[in-house]
């Protein structure tokens, strides 16, 4: 036995020191190391081994077996070595070929106005409200006092997906579902998606952003409406920006008004922007309506409150002087790249 350890370990070192691949020599570990491996083979038969006989063979065995795994891992070390050496030398940088270009992104003009806009509120201590684009009817219409026959009810408008259910026409169901779970007082902006059944033209798209603003505590009056509208237009389009409030109808807010500045690109003067009027129209506003107020589970008697809403990609047209919405949802890469 002791011969066929000697003639294994010779043969095993001969083909271990032929190999020319890591794989080959993974091989040849299975082949002589393995659990059905030659040496483990010779050693079996050690149990017919006289007593005195078994400890010289083991001896014998282990030094075999550690003589073979160490020239094993020594071989793959070295191809390895080799290999790696290999690709080293045969891999050349040309350092005048140009650069790859990388292109880096850029926020949408939509939301660097709705980030604009949000900084803005947040910095006038409102906090940021969110609802689901799917709501109800009794959200999105009933509880803020839309009556039945309302244009907007009609399935022309709206895009229903079942008899309670539709696609928020606007994000007012956010201030409905704020009022019905939040304690008083509240002070919130709402923004987010909105949908309507909107041909697309140079001013609609049937895809919209909102943000709206509620604010409802005691006494709150329609003077607290006008101070901070102008706040916030001063601050968005510059100091020297005046608004006008106009009477308006809207079933959610009592009295109503639309609100127009004073044309950013003539301050007032009359230009093709502002089709020479001087004035522009940016949002809607009111107090909150008693009914909305009841509604919600609120006393008007001792609480009031206002709301206005403003749509992002008007104030993106205005800002950035885009004159198609469709543009801000072509994923034109030259037409995104300006802002």
């Amino acid at each position: 036995m002791q011969e066929k350890l000697l003639q294994l370990k010779e043969e095993a070192l001969s083909q271990i020191e032929s190999s020319t691949t890591v794989e080959e020599v993974d091989a040849l570990r299975v082949k002589y190391l393995g659990k059905k491996g030659q040496l483990t083979k010779i050693l079996k038969e050690m149990g017919r081994l006289p007593a005195e006989e078994k400890p010289i063979i083991g001896k014998i065995g282990n030094e075999v077996r550690d003589s073979i795994e160490g020239n094993l891992n020594e071989k793959k070390t070295n191809l390895k070595n080799a290999a790696r050496a290999k690709k080293i030398a045969e891999e050349t940088i040309d350092v005048t070929l140009p650069a790859k270009t990388k292109y880096i992104g850029k926020k949408h003009p939509i939301n660097q106005v709705a980030d604009e806009v949000a900084e803005i509120f947040l910095g006038m201590g409102y906090s940021i409200a969110e609802g689901p684009e799917i709501d109800t009817v009794y959200n999105n219409f009933d509880a803020l006092n839309a009556p039945q026959d309302h244009p907007s009810r009609d399935y022309t408008d709206t895009f229903y997906i079942s008899d309670e259910l539709l696609l928020r026409t606007q994000t007012s169901p956010v201030q409905v579902r704020t009022m019905l779970s939040q304690d008083l007082p509240i002070k919130i902006i709402s923004p987010g998606r909105c949908f309507r059944r909107d041909t697309p033209d140079a001013t609609h798209s049937p895809m919209f952003h909102q943000i709206e603003a509620l604010v409802v505590g005691k006494n709150i009056s329609m003077a607290n409406l006008k101070w901070t509208l102008e706040s916030f237009v001063k601050k968005l389009f510059g100091e020297d920006t005046k608004i006008k409030f106009r009477p308006h109808n809207f079933p959610f807010t009592e009295p109503s008004a639309e609100v127009d500045i004073t044309c950013f690109k003539c301050g007032g003067k009359g230009c093709p922007t502002c089709k020479g009027e001087g004035w522009i129209e940016i949002l809607g506003c009111g107090m909150v309506h008693p009914n909305v107020l009841r509604n919600c589970g609120i006393d008007p008697e001792i609480y009031s409150g206002f709301a206005y809403g403003v749509g992002i990609e008007r104030l993106a047209m205005f800002k950035y002087e885009i004159d198609d919405i469709r543009l801000m949802f072509e994923n034109n890469k030259k037409f995104l790249e300006q802002f």
